[in-house]
């Protein structure tokens, strides 16, 4: 039994180390000629249990700061020159290890542990993720007579007392989040940067401290530094521009030009929604743009008379980029919807007709990815009744190529590609396939609805030989369809030869044949694509079908046995 109760007193003494390691606390004192006060600042933290390490930063001291310092157990890093407050508490926390950091003034000569204790107690108990304090003292023109001001007209959320008290703490993982500023600006910086990231603050009451009165150039200087880390924050985090008049009617006008569009969307888009509403929606976008717009203009014709260098030009340009951006969307959609339109009997009518965006990883004929379309149908050019010239995009969805054959209503025609000097997206018919396939000149075919177009329609597709394109030529035979579906990959091989390979659609309940010089070399039915494999004889060679499922679709329907060989072979 007493070996059970030793084992419970080891589990509970390693329970409470790792949590003692959890809150592991390091002070950092940034310090510059406070060779009077720095000892017994440091003396009092390291009074504190929990404290681990007490780094002091001598920001260039000319003084005894550093023995002092060290005499009293600190850690001293030192600045080769003076950078500034912020400088040495960046440099301070960067070289600290703690979980918890804290910062103090080095020049407050009636610091006590009790009151480092209540600048670090709340963190320790999960209270807040960083404390900032408040304190009676006799000096603080600098936050009074700009701080307070500036933060009230910019950041009114905040409510602080002493919003540059100097002294606080934080959670590492919090504090990494907060941009130290080089300088006296690095105090309020800290408040802003964690108010935006949303991390909790709390001001607590330290009581009274004493430290020297800094001079008034000393404070005119502070001045400067924290005015500019106020303004920058508000300009970075949008402050600026949110009070701004000029700012508010940009927004107002981008907001209206984007109801423009959005009505647009909808009517053409959104099916579900009535009409009337995204009318509406439009029409209100139009009044806002139209009212913003002008007032735009009557502010910013002032603004341009005072602006005589490159600089403020470049500045205004910046600043209604973004509603330039917004227009030109808008200009790029009405003229989209303009070139759609056509006019007839003063009856308007506007059918948009998009590019069609296709990923095919699995097509083998085709580029992986493409934008395809739309696609005009015009007249056959003069002495081009049995040839149809597609785009290149067209035969990549019809999985054809240029010299392939099509079937229509009976009769032969020779497949080739645009002609030069017309556009890459323009179909040439003859009259005769305009009618069978009933099309007319003028029309727009999305390349979504191609394979409707020619649905049926049979195709022999000229064989690409590697090897033996001096010694034989053929075509292999398919039927469009009008979706790609699953397909099934073949490859035929002659005397471990491989002959030709392809990707097409073998239909259930159906034979199909390969011929070779108008022989048959071989019949096959589904039950044999099924089974991954033919093997036959001809002309005393070996030959093999391999069939095998990649997972690749396809519109080639193949012709059965009963209407014709799907592949013809023919020696040369």
């Amino acid at each position: 039994m007493s070996w059970l109760v030793v084992i419970l007193v080891f589990l509970l003494a390693s329970i409470k180390t790792t949590k003692g390691s959890d809150k592991s606390v390091s002070i950092v004192i940034p310090a510059y000629n406070e060779e009077a006060t720095v000892a017994k600042v440091v003396s009092v933290a390291r009074k504190l249990s929990y404290v681990t390490e007490v780094i002091v930063v001598d920001d260039g001291s000319t003084d005894r700061t550093v023995e002092e310092a060290e005499s009293a157990g600190a850690t001293v890093i030192s600045h080769i020159m003076n950078e500034g407050k912020g400088s040495a508490i960046k440099t301070g926390f960067k070289n600290s290890h703690g979980n918890i950091v804290a910062f103090i003034d080095a020049d407050i000569s009636n610091f006590t542990s009790e009151k480092i204790d209540k600048i670090i107690r709340p963190i320790l108990e999960d209270q807040t993720d960083i404390t900032k304090t408040k304190f009676a003292r006799e000096s603080g023109r600098v936050t009074e007579l700009t701080a307070k001001p500036l933060l009230g007209f910019f950041f009114p959320e905040l409510n602080y007392e002493q919003p540059l008290s100097g002294q606080f703490a934080g959670k590492r993982s919090a504090l990494n989040k907060i941009r130290f500023e080089k300088d006296y600006g690095v105090d309020v910086g800290i408040v802003l940067d964690a108010d935006v990231h949303g991390i909790k603050i709390l001001e607590v009451d330290i009581g009274d401290i004493c430290h020297d009165m800094s001079p008034l150039a000393d404070l005119n200087k502070m001045a400067n530094e924290v005015v500019r880390t106020i303004i920058d924050r508000a300009v970075e985090y949008g402050r600026v521009t949110m009070m701004d008049k000029l700012g508010n009617y940009i927004r107002m006008a981008i907001m209206g030009l984007s109801l423009i569009i959005l009505g647009l969307f909808m009517i053409f888009f959104v099916p579900f929604i009535p009409v009337l509403i995204s009318v509406f929606v439009a029409f209100i976008g139009v009044v806002l743009t139209v009212f913003y717009f002008l007032r735009i203009i009557r502010r910013s014709i002032p603004i341009l008379k005072k602006s005589n260098t490159r600089a403020s030009l470049q500045s205004f340009v910046r600043m209604h980029f973004p509603l330039i951006v917004a227009g030109l969307i808008l200009i790029l959609m009405l003229s989209t919807f303009l070139s759609a339109a056509s006019f007839d009997d003063g009856k308007i009518s506007v059918e948009l007709t998009s590019r069609n965006f296709v990923y095919a990883p699995s097509d083998h004929n085709q580029q992986t990815i493409s934008v395809r379309g739309p696609y005009t149908i015009d007249s056959a050019l003069e002495n081009e009744t049995d040839i149809l010239r597609v785009p290149a995009d067209a035969l990549s969805t019809l999985e054809m190529t240029e010299n392939d054959t099509m079937i229509i209503d009976g009769k032969s025609y020779f497949i080739n590609g645009t002609k030069e000097g017309d556009s890459g997206d323009r179909f040439r018919l003859p009259s005769r396939v305009k009618r069978g396939l009933d099309l007319s000149d003028g029309e727009v075919i999305p390349n979504s609805r191609l394979t409707e177009v020619f649905q049926g329609i049979t195709v022999k597709h000229n064989i690409q030989f590697n090897n033996l394109s001096d010694v034989m030529e053929g075509f292999v035979e398919f039927d469009i369809s009008p979706k790609s579906t699953n397909a099934t990959f073949f490859n035929l091989t002659l005397d471990n030869e491989s002959i030709l390979s392809s990707v097409g659609n073998f239909e259930n309940d159906s034979s199909y044949s390969i011929s070779y010089d108008g022989k048959i070399m071989c019949t096959f039915d589904y039950d044999d694509v099924k089974n991954g494999n033919l093997t036959f004889t001809f002309d005393g060679k070996d030959g093999m079908v391999e069939f095998e499922n990649r997972n690749s679709t396809s519109i080639r329907n193949y012709v059965s046995s009963d209407r014709d060989s799907f592949v013809q072979l023919r020696s040369l």
